[in-house]
């Protein structure tokens, strides 16, 4: 594991994580550590070192699938980068916080087979360099909605995953004609439905822990921008974004198209708002009946033995989104009205 310098780097790296960052590699030389010394046990806030780092790509998987399209986007004032996979009814596939597509090949090749990946990098991660303009959820929406207009997709199904799952539902709840089926992945409705451990570390990345968290991809490539003395100032205003309040409770009460909701057993937000988040969308509010006829269009998927922090090497969860995408159920006919038992069954 990675030496952390001090409890305000490890509270950053715990931030890092809760946006589904995997832990950085130690180096060879560094990974035999010797026996830890009988000292006073460290708040288990600041424990990122606990958690189980992503299992390794196997020798099957190690050269990831080739995107028939590599290219940036002018998406309202930054230019957004994002690559295309395979062919058919088009998915777009946004990353947790810090990662960029390069991670998320366990998850974008089983489903190209099938479909067209639309991978992105968001504002100041990876390739889409930052600029002086804002960050805010809404931004994230507005960016994943504008991008399907430059690409000419009248509607996509979107799949987010940790802060990705976040700026997918802002651009399901802001431009819901866009969004044609939901996948929310280890991402709660409301900012105080995180662990209070994750809630910390979020509102503690900034510019400070720059030397720590150039160890992410994100900060890797940064290196390469026009101006990589951005990164730092990205930090400040990620920090300030995940730092902020939310609840959108209200809002996912109304949402029209079928929703996933993919978590791990072991995830950051504790079951009991997994479930409460499940019974928003109409689902696990009624006996379906023995011949299914009252199934809601939500969906909900707990994914065991995984946490939050190595979720995106689980082969498990394309086989989840594959399976629920071909569902007919999840597929309503175009004309279909809103969904009116989201409310009527409370």
């Amino acid at each position: 594991m990675p030496r952390w310098t001090n409890a305000a780097a490890m509270g950053a790296l715990a931030g890092m994580l809760a946006c589904g960052q995997p832990l950085p590699q130690e180096e060879k030389e560094e990974k035999t550590a010797p026996p830890p010394e009988k000292t006073a046990q460290p708040d288990k806030a600041a424990q990122p070192t606990a958690i189980s780092e992503p299992a390794p790509r196997s020798t099957a998987d190690a050269s990831p699938m080739k995107p028939s399209k590599s290219a940036h986007a002018a998406v309202n004032g930054i230019q957004l980068y994002y690559e295309i996979y395979g062919s058919g009814e088009p998915l777009v596939l946004i990353h947790g916080g810090f990662t960029t597509i390069d991670e998320q090949h366990g998850w974008i090749d089983p489903l190209a087979k099938t479909r067209q990946v639309i991978a992105v990098e968001m504002q100041g991660h990876g390739r889409t360099e930052d600029t002086d303009r804002p960050m805010t959820w809404k931004q994230m929406g507005d960016d994943i909605a504008t991008l399907l207009d430059v690409l000419a997709i009248p509607k996509a199904d979107l799949v987010g995953h940790s802060f990705g799952g976040a700026s997918a539902i802002r651009a399901a709840i802001q431009h819901p004609d866009k969004v044609r089926r939901l996948v929310v992945i280890s991402s709660p409705i409301a900012k105080h439905d995180w662990f209070p451990e994750a809630q910390k570390g979020m509102g503690m990345v900034s510019a400070a822990m720059v030397d720590d968290m150039m160890q992410t991809p994100t900060g890797k490539y940064s290196k390469a921008w026009k101006e990589p003395q951005r990164f730092p100032q990205l930090l400040d205003k990620m920090g300030k974004m995940l730092g902020e309040d939310y609840d959108w409770s209200a809002d996912a009460k109304k949402l029209a198209m079928p929703v996933l909701l993919v978590f791990a057993d072991n995830d950051s937000v504790p079951p009991k708002k997994v479930a409460e988040f499940y019974a928003l969308l109409g689902g696990g509010l009624k006996e379906p009946g023995w011949q299914n006829t009252q199934l809601s269009q939500a969906r909900l998927a707990i994914v065991p033995g995984y946490s939050h922090y190595n979720f995106i090497t689980s082969p498990e969860v394309p086989q989840i989104i594959e399976k629920y995408l071909a569902d007919p159920l999840t597929n309503p006919p175009a004309t279909a009205a809103a969904e009116p038992s989201r409310n009527d069954e409370r």
